[in-house]
């Protein structure tokens, strides 16, 4: 078994069910789900667009090989509506990044882990934090914690609060 920890999130849609669908298909496709973080609200990053993400971090476990589990991640993207018809990024229902794999280091045409960009993105850090600030990035022999300190994404970043309605 691997441990492989994850962003899931999205902006298109019922963003908190298109999450929850997220984490059910990674349940029955990919392993059990050990822990969740929080769900954190972020402006796009990299983009403008009027409606903001949710995101949250998972870390499950599997006995997918990472070529495998990128396939089904692709699939789970897919039946829940991804599009990948812009270049570049844009909006969508729902995204699935793999962030760490165990310990492993892997750089391929499809896949690179650790996930090249985590450490520059405050919405995967944030999370990330909250469920392991010392763990210890594989590559760069800092803990989360301290790559949040030194991270200079300028995007905000803060824990969901879902709008209840009152009857």
């Amino acid at each position: 078994m691997a441990k492989v920890y994850f962003v899931i999130g999205g902006n298109l849609g019922d963003r908190e069910q298109f999450l929850e669908r997220t984490k059910s298909l990674i349940s029955e496709r990919v392993g059990f789900i050990l822990r969740t973080s929080s769900i954190y609200e972020s402006e796009p990053w990299g983009f403008e667009h009027n409606q903001n993400f949710l995101n949250q971090v998972i870390i499950a476990d599997t006995q997918l090989s990472p070529a495998a589990l990128l396939l089904e991640i692709s699939f789970i993207e897919g039946v829940l509506g991804r599009e990948r018809s812009c270049a570049g990024y844009c909006s969508r229902t729902a995204d699935i990044d793999i962030l760490f794999y165990d310990q492993q280091v892997l750089l391929t045409p499809s896949l690179i882990i650790p996930h090249k960009h985590l450490h520059k993105r405050l919405f995967v850090l944030t999370p990330l934090t909250e469920l392991v600030p010392d763990m210890i990035h594989p590559l760069f022999s800092v803990t989360i914690r301290e790559l949040m300190a030194i991270c200079d994404d300028t995007t905000k970043v803060w824990k969901y609060q879902p709008v209840s309605v009152i009857e």
